[in-house]
């Protein structure tokens, strides 16, 4: 079974965290959920990366606000691909975790979604997964069937809606 892990720096991220998770599972991938912090947890953050491949981890999302350096941290001790989901802040609004996950030096990419994006964080790391596995890239076929059914019948519904005004 496919599995991704989310990381994120501090358990107030979770929230960020909760529709990459759901949207996961909805296609079939196991999930395994941590907090491990780049700065307070650096032990940690090196175990888990190494280890990740070892414990059956395909994709890793690290989630991470203000300075933001849990994805690279990550991605500098794992060959696996690492998603940076930037956490909204009341300083900069989420500008600063962007560009801290966005800004990574030569050889340490790390895949960056929008700021508090964790659907598209969940989406991105399906459509890695699906190259290898075609139950998940079926999935994620109905997923995106699904957006175009609703953007369609919106479409209608305000054609029929402006005849009105």
């Amino acid at each position: 079974m496919a599995k991704v892990a989310l990381v994120m720096g501090s358990k107030s991220d979770l929230s960020v965290v909760k529709p990459a998770v759901t949207v996961l599972k909805s296609f079939g991938v196991e999930v395994e959920v941590r907090v491990i912090s780049a700065h307070r947890t650096p032990d940690e953050a090196h175990a888990f990366a190494k280890s990740a491949k070892d414990n059956g981890i395909e994709v890793i999302i690290c989630a991470a606000g203000k300075a933001a350096h849990l994805g690279g941290v990550i991605a500098a001790y794992t060959t696996l691909p690492v998603i940076g989901l930037p956490v909204k802040t009341d300083m900069m609004g989420g500008l600063d975790s962007l560009l801290s996950i966005v800004q990574m030096p030569s050889g340490i990419p790390v895949a960056t979604v929008g700021v508090n994006g964790g659907e598209n964080a969940g989406v991105l790391a399906a459509q890695i997964l699906g190259i290898k596995y075609p139950e998940i890239a079926d999935k994620l076929a109905e997923y995106k069937q699904n957006m175009k059914d609703k953007i369609n019948a919106d479409d209608s519904a305000v054609q029929k809606e402006a005849e009105n005004f």
